[in-house]
């Protein structure tokens, strides 16, 4: 019996000490958010009404059947008249674009935020031990992490990333590698700059599905500083708490339905399919049935196991899940990708348009920019000061591949309320009237009777 009581106490220390272990080993991998800092371009980058007339009127290959399609696709894009454009693109040379056109893009983004982030946070460039940087559509030799160490002479042993090709939803990839280090590495400091190369993307044929990208992208990108050190926890914004990647690439819908490819004309130029919605949803979908037992209360993952139930005998990608999802999220900030995008999401999700704002006003100030859209987002919900100690901030990014990467972060202190690249102009936000001024300026091009008169006037 002695005997016997020995090894159940010997077992049960055992299970202690591997407990204890798990417990201690997972306060050491903790993901939090030191700072980030979103990419502003000058005013005279900005993409208003005119300056857009000015760039579609220089691609001689369009017809009056282009620039109806355009007129409705701008009207509709949900994007306002102070977005930013590629210099290169204002200064008319959009058909022409050279190598130091896309290095000048870059260069301007990753060090304005990295020079700010560096100051505000108080942390050296030379204590970083993880840089990762994701850019889609641009990857030089050397790359543009080695570009970033050059400026910065980091240290020689930093681990560093080059991310190409995974389009919008890169930032939330990025996020997860740290967060996979993390676990390996401690006491680390980490930054992810995330943002898209436009200059050299312009695009100048006359497809109508590669249009839409110069609708829709705009220059920007964030930098965003992360570290695993507990000491810092103080001093952190946020708290990783859990991220779901999901690839389906092997859907050959799916992965062809966003494309980089060249035109029959022989322009290169980002392809959007109509299949783009159904790739989305099926992403989507199968996200979330991972994502959302790691954030809800028991209560509703009852709800979920129906909800599987129900989708199971229906047929189609249908994405309401007739969830509670704000019982363990408080915040969506959701890609602004096009007002379409965002109205689908909300309406999958149950999102009122209190919830949806913040990504509204992102998409109507600085458009679509991409992998670094979501950190306007956030930036918008701080500057308006609705982030509380303890809120949960459900981050959904969707992306080439077809991927669909999502997050959930849980705020760590009150009183976040930095304006950001917002400080000129939260007070004016947010706007009543999303209408966009072409609606008024150019709806004469649908008259059958006026049209051909007035495109003669534009060109002369």
């Amino acid at each position: 019996m002695e005997f016997l009581m020995k090894i159940c106490l010997l077992f049960l220390c055992g299970l202690i000490s591997h407990f204890v272990n798990i417990f201690f080993q997972k306060r050491n991998q903790q993901c939090y958010m030191l700072g980030y800092e979103c990419f502003k371009a000058a005013d005279d980058r900005k993409l208003d009404t005119d300056a857009c007339v000015k760039v579609v009127l220089r691609n001689k290959n369009l017809g009056l059947d282009q620039y109806r399609f355009l007129l409705k696709t701008i009207v509709s894009s949900g994007l306002g008249e102070e977005t930013y454009g590629p210099r290169n693109v204002i200064d008319g040379r959009e058909k022409f674009p050279s190598e130091n056109d896309a290095h000048a893009e870059m260069d301007e983004i990753m060090f304005s935020t990295l020079d700010t982030l560096f100051e505000k946070t108080g942390v050296s460039p030379s204590e970083i031990d993880i840089l990762v940087v994701d850019v889609s559509l641009f990857s030089p030799a050397p790359s543009l992490t080695s570009r970033i160490i050059n400026r910065y002479k980091m240290r020689d042993n930093i681990k560093s990333f080059s991310l190409s090709g995974m389009g919008c939803s890169a930032s939330m990839v990025a996020i997860d590698m740290v967060q996979q280090l993390f676990k390996t590495y401690k006491n680390q400091f980490a930054i992810v700059v995330s943002t898209e190369s436009i200059a050299r993307h312009w695009y100048c044929g006359k497809e109508k599905s590669m249009m839409l990208s110069n609708c829709l992208f705009r220059n920007g990108g964030c930098s965003i500083l992360l570290t695993n050190k507990r000491n810092l926890r103080d001093r952190c914004l946020l708290k990783l708490k859990c991220a779901v990647r999901t690839n389906i690439g092997y859907d050959d819908e799916a992965y062809g339905c966003c494309i980089q490819v060249e035109d029959p004309q022989g322009y290169q130029g980002f392809l959007l399919t109509k299949n783009l919605t159904k790739a989305a949803a099926k992403a989507f979908t199968g996200n979330l049935k991972l994502l959302l037992p790691k954030i809800l209360p028991v209560w509703e993952l009852l709800r979920y196991a129906i909800s599987i139930l129900r989708k199971k005998s229906t047929k189609g990608q249908n994405l309401s899940f007739n969830l509670n999802l704000k019982s363990g999220v408080d915040h969506f900030c959701l890609h602004p990708g096009g007002r379409a995008v965002i109205d689908g999401l909300g309406k999958s999700l149950g999102l009122s348009e209190y919830d949806l704002e913040p990504t509204r006003m992102a998409l109507y100030r600085f458009g679509n920019t991409s992998a670094g859209g979501l950190w306007y987002v956030l930036s918008y919900m701080e500057a308006k000061k609705r982030l509380k100690k303890g809120d949960k901030v459900f981050m959904v990014s969707l992306g080439a591949g077809f991927m669909c990467n999502n997050c959930v972060w849980e705020v760590m202190k009150d009183g976040l309320e930095d304006t950001r690249v917002w400080e000129d102009c939260i007070d004016e936000y947010p706007r009543k009237n999303l209408v966009n001024p072409f609606t008024e300026k150019y709806s004469w091009i649908n008259d059958e009777c006026l049209n051909f008169v007035r495109l003669d006037d534009q060109f002369n």
